[in-house]
């Protein structure tokens, strides 16, 4: 009875600290780029199967395909949706389980052009009640048609321990798979160059994350990588390297992002039915760098100051992003402080 009970009081914080950062992102100042006023979604997620979608992929193949699955709780389907939010093919992944599904990444096999997927059972909000992890990495179907595929699973753990996570994300340049933690204090995980499918492989911390980090993805070129919270992006040059922040649109529970095939935007989604999928423009500092021109081949690319405020001439204050951080922690602390104690009662 003790240990449920600890489990009970532990699940209901996340509910707390969900509250706490959606009050945060209203009163946060706007960050480098904004949703246009009165934008609307790209398309609506119309397929009544998908529920909880928890994570996107933007197909590297097939043109104006992204791919999302759903959260736990569901089976180990992932669905090709189109850019009318119709789905125009359900891949069931024949030998993976679905224990927790939280992020899924795209990339591209350099010796055979084909897409791959990687699919990641990595959820645990219980922070510490799977021995491992899980990643499933799938061939990207030729065709848009219902099937049956197989996976590679690759196990996981942590080197400094279990912890909840859920975003994942392939660097296009190296192949090396990043698995971003959601916590307090999260951190960007690097898998080994070479993964193993005969032993669990170990994750190491390689640089910070923001606070509750609910999925990543890395740009086309390789060249930046964004962090999805709650109520914002973060985009960045390498781990621990900020870029820009970008305002997202509001969704009822942030849980998904990509970026565009072309680098210049990111897609981002919630959970529920009838699901938003929002397409937000990146400001340039955070877009792909343009190939030189012969004339121009010497200039020397100018340094770009990442800042937690607006950008410059939209009339807004730049605030530093650790009083930021620390202003929401301290609130997060009180309210589990205080959930505690009348739990306790």
């Amino acid at each position: 009875m003790g240990s449920t009970t600890g489990r009970t009081r532990t699940s209901r914080i996340p509910r707390a600290v969900l509250a706490l950062l959606a009050v945060a992102g209203a009163v946060l100042p706007a960050t480098a780029a904004r949703a246009d006023d009165g934008e609307r979604p790209l398309f609506r997620i119309r397929d009544e199967r998908i529920s909880e979608s928890s994570g996107l992929a933007v197909s590297p193949t097939h043109k104006d395909i992204v791919y999302t699955h759903n959260d736990s709780g569901h089976g180990p389907q992932i669905y090709a949706i189109g850019p009318d939010g119709r789905t125009r093919a359900t891949f069931t992944i024949g030998n993976a389980e679905a224990r927790d599904w939280e992020g899924i990444a795209a990339s591209t096999d350099p010796a055979t052009g084909r897409g791959v997927l990687w699919i990641a059972d990595i959820g645990d909000n219980m922070d510490g009640a799977w021995p491992d992890v899980s990643v499933y990495k799938v061939v990207e179907p030729r065709t848009m048609e219902d099937a049956t595929l197989r996976a590679v699973r690759y196990r996981f753990r942590y080197a400094d321990g279990p912890r909840n996570a859920e975003g994942v994300m392939v660097d296009p340049r190296t192949g090396r798979l990043y698995i971003v933690s959601k916590e307090f204090s999260g951190g960007v995980y690097a898998a080994p160059a070479k993964l193993r499918t005969d032993k669990v492989n170990v994750l190491r911390r390689v640089g910070p994350a923001p606070l509750m980090a609910t999925d990543a993805a890395y740009a086309p070129d390789g060249s930046s990588f964004v962090i999805r919270t709650y109520f914002s992006a973060s985009v960045y040059r390498s781990p621990g390297k900020l870029i820009a922040h970008v305002t997202m649109p509001p969704l009822n529970q942030a849980e998904s992002i990509a970026y565009t095939r072309d680098g210049t935007a990111l897609l981002t989604g919630s959970e529920g039915k009838d699901s938003p999928v929002y397409r937000v423009s990146l400001p340039a500092a955070a877009r792909p760098a343009p190939s030189p021109s012969p004339a121009r081949t010497s200039a020397r690319p100018r340094a770009v100051r990442a800042s937690s405020g607006a950008a410059a001439g939209d009339g807004l204050p730049a605030v530093p992003m650790p009083v930021l951080w620390v202003t929401v922690a301290l609130g997060a602390i009180g309210i589990i402080a205080f959930i505690a104690y009348r739990t306790g009662r």
